[in-house]
């Protein structure tokens, strides 16, 4: 038996991994297609640079400690919490302090034990070692399946037990329309198991069963539920906050159009590397079933597994015709949406004078 504490968690999309989340939501250059698509949720990497922004800190490890919950999200989401409890000086030095630490991408949200007045780069430090008190098990939002079984190894499940358990995703409750494949379908939640009390198999009957329940709870038909947790899964790692029904909408348009969804978080997941460390000839390669600028549709499988939030995004996704986006801001996440090539072209240059203007 498990609890699930989902709709007990901060709503990501009312402050953004939403569920406790390891947050690799940071900021990212992404190209839809030949034309391409900028969004903020991929490798963390603009043209390759991390440059700090001269926003507002503090210097040091900070003072009088302080409880502080630190929210599901992106750094944004959680540099913002912290500025508001006085933990650090700006959400801007959150971000760029976020961004700039390989370890970020790890924290989890919770409460924790911090300082007052604190440098962004010493509260990015603190966190990342994700000293939260926490019962049981957190798979975080957006995770993958290959995540999963390192979160479980790393909480003491026996690497063997892990690896043997998913070795059989039918066992586990699968249902036929997965085709097999469980990638989309270990629901990110915080279960009450522990490794001396619960098997991994257990464990990952619980993460397949929460992500039916909800599927059940949508009134999602059988022979759509896969097709829409691949949709998901893309807005979960494209939208930045406020925008998973805009996003979900532009890839819904291109799909119609017969377009390539040019989504650089498809190849960087078939890679199994970073977009930035993705060769032109890969992204070209039209014999790999994960070249999403070159090879139209959805890719075969989910990217990780999928929020209620996002799902429903895809469900409820607003009329639109977009076929673009550009986020303008990566501290704000402010993004812009167009069926216009030369107002896509406005849009780039809007975010470049930001970028250039903040150190980008």
């Amino acid at each position: 038996m498990y609890t699930s504490r989902r709709d007990r968690r901060p709503n990501r999309r009312s402050k953004q991994s939403k569920r406790p989340l390891v947050i690799a939501v940071v900021a990212v250059l992404l190209v839809l297609g030949a034309l391409g698509a900028w969004t903020l949720k991929n490798d963390g990497y603009l043209f390759g640079l991390r440059t700090p922004l001269a926003a507002e800190d503090y210097e040091g490890t900070g003072g009088e400690p302080v409880t502080v919950e630190v929210p599901s999200g992106n750094g944004y989401t959680i540099g913002a919490e912290l500025a508001e409890q006085d933990v650090v000086a700006s959400a801007e030095a959150f971000v760029h302090a976020f961004n700039a630490n390989p370890d970020a991408a790890a924290i989890q949200p919770g409460t924790r034990e911090m300082k007052l007045r604190m440098s962004a780069a010493s509260a990015v430090e603190l966190l990342a070692q994700n000293n939260v008190d926490r019962s049981g098990l957190t798979i975080v939002e957006g995770h993958t399946v290959a995540q999963v079984q390192q979160t479980m190894i790393d909480q003491g499940w026996p690497q063997a037990d892990v690896e043997a358990a998913l070795a059989d995703p039918k066992a586990l409750g699968l249902p036929a329309e997965a085709g097999g494949e469980l990638e989309g379908w270990l629901a990110a939640n915080t279960y009450e198991v522990r490794p001396d009390s619960t098997s991994a198999a257990d464990v990952l009957k619980q993460m397949v069963a929460l992500t039916v329940q909800e599927l059940d709870g949508l009134d999602v038909p059988a022979d759509q539920r896969n097709d829409l947790i691949i949709k998901a899964s893309l807005v979960e790692r494209e939208a930045p906050d406020d925008y998973r029904g805009e996003v979900a909408r532009v890839i819904e348009n291109r799909l119609a159009a017969g377009e390539a969804l040019g989504l650089d978080a498809i190849d960087s997941y078939g890679r199994k590397k970073p977009s930035h460390e993705i060769t032109t000839e890969e992204f070209q390669d039209e014999s790999f079933p994960y070249a999403s600028r070159v090879v139209p549709g959805l890719p075969p499988t989910a990217i990780g597994a999928p929020s209620k939030a996002s799902l429903e995004a895809v469900l409820n996704a607003p009329e639109g015709p977009w076929r673009w986006y550009v986020t303008v801001n990566l501290d704000t996440q402010e993004t812009k949406f167009t069926d216009n090539y030369d107002e896509f072209l406005v849009f780039k240059d809007e975010y470049q004078s930001w970028a250039a203007e903040n150190g980008y």
